[in-house]
């Protein structure tokens, strides 16, 4: 029977590794993926369309449709991305034997998936008719440059000689060039050796003790500038751009999530205030947070409400100049030992949705270990949990707990929804980068097991499906990465991004599951240990995929945007 897509089976073993002319097959196969793109948004925007306008009622109604093709639009994003990065270093005379094999097996392999099954979820794969594609739709992608690509692309000789390379080349911090500048890159090896000396030797006893971080290392944070980072210099920050944030992020995150974490209470607090406060309130928080003499967190979920945060029901009444806050909060990071809480309360008690949340920097106490929560009219206790510990999280109850009139975030109220959302940007962009930490840790523990553990009177390593999984961890952790710098990139630039970013936080968090996931499965009944750190590993890449906007949160936002 013909068969009228990209050929089946992988290359036969006599053709070489690396695919000549590579750039001009990923760059002709990339204007396909995107033409595809373009057909496929067109056919959902059909499906949940009324009288010529996009329902929300029908994308619930059609959502594996519109998600999916969130999907298969990050996709054509990150690959459009990971060509850009490979004509960047092939100008710069950096396009290396490791480069291009990342390269090729990522456009091999996404580009199969499009075509065949792309996993939304491990137990949700998406396939074209899934949106509304029909086979002649699909010829758009049965062009010469995809099928060389889905067919000598990722195959076990491009993954094996991959895999070879990075062992050779072990003292390398990154699996190939990242493409950003040398500044970013030192200020990458500056972290990655901060993490290698301090945090990673702990790490693993910090979570199986379930302990906070110890002040020590929040000290060394500070005086190496992590929580002022993007906050400009006229407030006390060191005004660098949110690159720079994604690299710090990567490698403290490389070394414990929890680390890696606790700059996202400064970034999330910092442009709250950046954004909404007013100019006082600028010049009171900024130095405190750039120095790290303050500590924030984040206070805006509620029991039962989740992602729905315009179903917010703690109030805010005035009381004479100031205000008195009752009400519940849930799932509070680094709740007990911080200064400042960016707390989201309703002020007007007739609104039931978004409207009506005001944004408060409301100042309590640090508590101790005896007393988490000494200030009056607020009580909390620890939820504890599987992974992602290291700051702990809390649930917070308020009972005429008092905050001074001055300190509504831009002394007007009704605006907190507004706020919170210009901070989604970055903080989904911070989130994106933490997952690549993550997965790159799971990367570093495994390859570091599969050379060592022998089986069979050889190394772990040499057995094709192991190399496989390594190889594969490598690829998409470039991916991501590339994905997460270009949104980062626009932010600096005073672009919207939120498209690019949830993007970002989509496929990191799905990079980080899978890397965390295939190291457990190289350590086999070992990694299933507690001693062992890959265990500590996936759990904290678990909450990746829900916190910051989960997987289908973020995939409606997505498609939302799309289909505008």
């Amino acid at each position: 029977m013909p068969h009228d897509g990209p050929p089946i089976g992988t290359a036969p073993a006599t053709t070489p590794v690396l695919l000549d002319d590579l750039l001009t097959l990923t760059r002709d196969a990339a204007a396909s993926l995107t033409a595809l793109v373009e057909t496929a948004t067109g056919r959902v925007r059909d499906l949940v369309s009324d009288g010529g306008r996009v329902s929300g009622a029908l994308i619930e109604t059609h959502q594996t449709a519109a998600h999916g093709l969130a999907w298969i639009a990050t996709y054509d994003a990150a690959l459009s991305r990971m060509q850009d990065w490979a004509e960047q270093l092939e100008s710069q005379g950096k396009f290396g034997e490791v480069e291009q094999l990342i390269h090729q097996i990522a456009f091999g392999e996404y580009l199969w998936q499009v075509y065949g099954g792309l996993p939304m979820s491990q137990g949700e794969l998406l396939r074209p008719q899934d949106i509304g594609l029909t086979q002649d739709d699909q010829r758009t992608l049965m062009t010469p440059a995809v099928m060389t690509l889905t067919q000598g692309g990722n195959t076990q000789a491009a993954r094996s000689r991959l895999v070879a390379l990075m062992q050779e080349r072990s003292a390398e911090i990154t699996v190939g060039a990242t493409g950003l500048d040398d500044e970013l890159e030192m200020i990458r090896e500056q972290f990655r050796r901060f993490s290698a000396d301090k945090v990673e030797p702990h790490a693993h006893g910090w979570h199986l003790r379930d302990e906070l971080i110890p002040m020590e290392i929040i000290t060394e944070m500070a005086e190496m500038g992590v929580f002022g980072l993007t906050i400009p210099e006229e407030y006390g920050g060191f005004g660098l751009s949110k690159a720079s944030m994604c690299v710090v992020s990567e490698e403290l995150s490389r070394g414990y999530i929890g680390v890696g974490s606790l700059g996202t209470r400064s970034e999330i607090a910092a442009e709250l205030i950046l954004c909404g406060g007013t100019e006082a309130q600028k010049q009171k928080w900024l130095p405190g947070l750039a120095s790290g003499e303050i500590l924030p967190t984040a206070v805006f979920t509620e029991p039962n409400t989740g992602s729905d945060l315009g179903a917010l029901r703690t109030r805010a009444v005035r009381d004479g100049a100031d205000w008195t806050v009752t009400g519940n909060k849930t799932w509070i990071t680094h709740a007990a030992r911080t200064h400042v809480m960016t707390l989201l309360a309703r002020t007007e008690p007739d609104t039931s949705d978004y409207r009506g949340l005001s944004m408060f920097l409301a100042e309590k106490t640090p508590g101790t270990d005896d007393a988490p929560f000494p200030t009056p009219g607020m009580t909390g206790g620890e939820i504890e949990v599987l992974g992602y510990r290291g700051m702990k999280e809390y649930e917070l109850a308020f009972d005429g707990f008092a905050i001074k009139g001055d300190n509504l975030l831009g002394g007007e109220p009704g605006k907190g929804f507004k706020q919170l959302m210009e901070t989604f940007e970055s903080a989904r962009i911070q989130t994106a980068a933490r997952a690549i930490g993550v997965a790159q840790s799971a990367l570093d523990v495994s390859l570091k097991y599969a050379q060592d553990r022998k089986q069979f009177g050889k190394p772990l390593i040499d057995f094709p499906r192991v190399s496989g999984k390594l190889a594969m961890m490598a690829v998409e952790i470039m991916v991501a990465r590339q994905l997460t710098y270009f949104s980062a990139a626009r932010k600096d630039a005073g672009k919207r991004c939120d498209l690019e970013a949830g993007m970002a936080k989509l496929l990191g968090a799905r990079v980080a599951w899978a890397a965390a996931d295939n190291g457990l499965q190289i350590h086999g009944g070992n990694g299933f240990a507690l001693e062992y750190t890959i265990s500590r590993i996936l759990c904290d890449a678990r909450i990746l995929n829900i916190f910051e906007g989960a997987a289908e949160i973020q995939a409606q936002v997505i498609a939302r945007r799309l289909l505008g």
